[in-house]
């Protein structure tokens, strides 16, 4: 049976499957809506952000306390001149010591009422000094009171006791050895500054400072609003403790991130100090000018800059010109803006009033007084430049670089104030008086002076070249120049040791010399005149500075043993032993021709020239003391042999026409210097206390003209007549007898014979040969004339 062929319908029921039956769906479960994405990551990046905040904040409170409760500033090493010492029986000029008294701040009054004061009446002196710590002792506030009569003290009274052995004012401070960043200040506790000066303070900066916790939200908004009246800002909204974090630990940058770390670094030093320790600080930190490349911080300095006194003895108007100053130092400078500075001063003054701080009535007084600033600084930073640049070099020895620079170190020199003037007078002015008379050669004109006392090797002085201000090249220490006749007593030094062939009465030959070299040339010195003086005694060639006879002794002495006199008499460096170092063909410089002729002073004894006293810590605790030190290095008889030949140069040789201003009883030792075409004019002499050692030249070592009689001695002599010294009377050894001598011959003479010359000789080596007039004439004149 065929099978049936399915329909359309049966063939797609065949193709279509079968279908499952869907299970029911439970009912949902509730959950927690989920959080998008975006909330998530804010949440971890703001925990993050407070932990940062959190470690930034702790940062900045270690940062705060650390530096707060350290070494809060670099201090620099304080340089103090010597004090001046005052006794009974002491040569003593009333006006010198006037000059020193206004170099200190001192105030002339017609009574005194209060420390640095002085009255000065005829030939009385009233002081009312200072408290000061010395590197030894403290000395308060004391009344003193001495008369000076034909000068000399002959009455000192401290605070009515009689019996004071000596009395020192306090040194003046004469610099300062600074850090890199030229920040200098003198620490003051708010325990000495005027209350009127801290009112000020307060009344102008911030009204509110004990009131607030670091920032004042009422300062902030009266600032804002103030400012968007004016439509530029007039006013700010700092406290004194924002402006003390952002001085003391930031920088000037006006970013709102500095603004903001300044906000909380102010919160944290509020919240670990108290108030009176925060204004303490400002009152040390804030800026108040610019003396050269020295920043002057802090009101101590301030008042030291502007008015040349200590805060505790400032006015009124004194301390409100100061806090007018801290709105901007530059500004409303007083010395530079004079009439911007009165007014931004009586604006503090009638603040002050206002506030009830002052009565109307003292406001108007102190408004109606004058700046009263210094018209020159007795503060600067170049107040003697080359002798601070000697401390530093000498202090470089014992103690580094960062130490000097931030400890506070109090250095106690033997700077001269009085003997420093003179010394940058005599230089300036001889200067220009030599520029005057010569024209256009002198145009390049420059000198150096080293002044020392004889008696301690001290130096006193010190002039580093003809602008004495100048804080550069120090010619007194580093222009090492040729310096000509000034090395010849060590030649002659050499002779006069050995008495058994040299005296002063030695004949030398001045004729011409010839002296072949190493290398085969010949040396063939002149005399500055150009002619020969034939035989000539031992001191008068030495007096005339005669090249010719030089040379010859030289030689004959040996180079070695002149070479170890020079090293003996104190110069250090190493010279090349050539010929012509008998007529000073060495390069030195001022301050070591000064040790050589200390040495001579000093009678032989090696005394290196020292500028430091003492070295004490910022808080007056003694760390080094630099006392005298003596050491025998050449033989006092031939030293002393010497001196009479140095004194006759100054009276008979190169050097007499010093006699012409000064007194013809002052004794006198010394000896000139030229070099060759005369481009170094030299002169070293001493008298009985003081010794100074004068160079003149072109720093181009062009020829200057001058020689050293015709210009450093003319300075020499410029500064003998301002300092008034004693006279040199040498010492005469046991071992030295005086003979009357013929002055050609050296032949044994008597006084009253013609040429007859008293001259000293070292025991045994006197002349014993006579000359034509016998000793015995000079005894039998001595009788007849005691019949008349």
């Amino acid at each position: 049976m065929a099978q049936k062929k399915p329909t359309k319908t049966t063939r797609s029921a065949a193709k279509k499957k079968p279908v499952a039956k869907k299970p029911k769906k439970a009912p949902a479960r509730k959950t927690k809506k989920s959080r998008p994405a975006w909330k998530g990551l804010l949440f971890k990046v703001a925990l993050v952000g407070l932990l940062l905040s959190v470690g930034w904040v702790v940062y900045l409170d270690a940062w705060v306390t650390d530096k707060f409760e350290g070494k809060r500033w670099s201090l620099p090493a304080q340089v103090y001149a010597r004090p001046l010492e005052l006794y009974d029986g002491q040569r003593l000029n009333l006006r010198d010591v006037q000059a020193e008294l206004n170099m200190l701040g001192y105030r002339k009054r017609f009574q005194l009422s209060k420390p640095g004061q002085y009255v000065i009446s005829g030939e009385r002196l009233d002081i009312y000094t200072r408290s000061f710590r010395f590197w030894n002792e403290a000395s308060s506030a004391q009344r003193v009171s001495l008369y000076v009569q034909r000068g000399v003290v002959t009455s000192l009274n401290v605070d009515g006791h009689s019996d004071i052995g000596l009395f020192s004012l306090e040194p003046l401070l004469v610099g300062g050895i600074y850090p890199s960043h030229n920040e200098d200040r003198l620490l003051i506790q708010l325990e000495n500054v005027p209350q009127f000066l801290v009112d000020a303070l307060i009344t102008v900066e911030d009204n509110n400072f004990y009131s607030h916790h670091g920032v004042s939200p009422k300062g902030i908004a009266r600032a804002m609003w103030v400012n968007a009246k004016a439509g530029r800002a007039v006013q700010g909204g700092s406290t004194l403790t924002q402006q003390l974090v952002k001085n003391f630990y930031l920088t000037s940058d006006r970013s709102l991130i500095r603004k903001g770390t300044e906000a909380v670094m102010s919160l944290l030093l509020e919240a670990h100090y108290g108030k009176d320790d925060i204004l303490e600080a400002y009152l040390n930190e804030v800026y108040l000018g610019q003396a050269g490349r020295r920043a002057v911080h802090g009101f101590g300095l301030g008042s030291q800059y502007y008015f040349g006194r200590s805060i505790s003895e400032l006015k009124l108007h004194q301390a409100a010109l100061l806090v007018s100053l801290v709105k901007g130092p530059s500004y409303y400078n007083p010395r530079r803006h004079p009439e911007r500075a009165r007014a931004r001063r009586n604006l503090v003054l009638a603040m002050l009033a206002n506030a009830g701080l002052v009565t109307e009535a003292e406001a108007q007084l102190a408004k109606a007084m004058p700046l009263d600033v210094a018209a020159k600084s007795s503060y600067s930073e170049a107040v003697y430049p080359a002798y601070v640049d000697l401390v530093k070099r000498q202090l470089q020895r014992d103690y580094r670089a960062e130490d000097l620079t931030s400890e506070g170190l109090r250095i106690f020199t033997s700077l001269d104030p009085l003997v420093q003037r003179d010394a940058e007078q005599a230089m300036t002015s001889t200067a220009a008086r030599l520029e005057h008379q010569h024209g256009d050669k002198l145009k390049k004109l420059e000198g150096a002076m080293v002044v020392t006392s004889t008696d301690t090797g001290e130096v006193l002085a010190l002039v580093g070249g003809k602008d004495t201000k100048y804080s550069g090249f120090n010619r007194a220490l580093d222009a090492v120049r040729p310096v000509g006749s000034v090395l010849k007593p060590a030649v002659y030094l050499t002779a006069l040791s050995q008495p058994e062939r040299y005296q002063l009465t030695t004949l030398l030959d001045d004729g011409a010399v010839t002296i072949e070299l190493e290398n085969g040339d010949l040396w063939q010195p002149l005399n500055a005149d150009k002619k020969d003086h034939g035989q000539v005694p031992l001191h008068r060639a030495l007096a005339h500075s005669y090249n010719q006879a030089t040379a010859r002794l030289g030689m004959e002495l040996g180079l070695p043993s002149v070479m170890q006199t020079i090293k003996n008499l104190g110069i250090d460096r190493p010279l090349s032993a050539y010929p012509s170092v008998m007529l000073g063909a060495v390069a030195l410089s001022p301050l070591e021709v000064a040790a050589m002729y200390q040495t001579i002073a000093a009678g032989g004894f090696d005394t290196p020239l020292r500028a430091i006293r003492a070295v004490s810590t910022a808080e007056g605790e003694p760390l080094n003391r630099y006392p005298l030190h003596l050491e025998q290095r050449v033989d006092p008889d031939a030293v002393h042999l010497l001196y009479y030949a140095l004194q006759e140069t100054m009276r008979e040789g190169t050097g007499r026409s010093v006699y012409g201003s000064l007194p013809e009883n002052l004794g006198i030792a010394g000896k000139t210097g030229t070099t060759d075409d005369l481009r170094d004019s030299w002169f070293a002499g001493f008298t009985g206390d003081r010794l100074a050692v004068v160079w003149l030249g072109n720093d181009d070592n062009t020829p200057l003209g001058l020689s050293g009689s015709s210009g450093a001695l003319k300075v020499w002599q410029s500064l003998m007549l301002r300092i008034h010294p004693q006279s040199f009377v040498g010492t005469v050894p046991e071992n030295i007898n005086y003979q009357w001598v013929d002055d050609e011959t050296g032949l044994l003479s008597a006084r009253l014979c013609k040429g007859a010359r008293q001259v000293p000789f070292i025991k045994g080596s006197e002349p014993r040969k006579k000359s034509g007039c016998a000793p015995g004439l000079e005894r039998m004149g001595d009788w007849i004339k005691s019949w008349f």
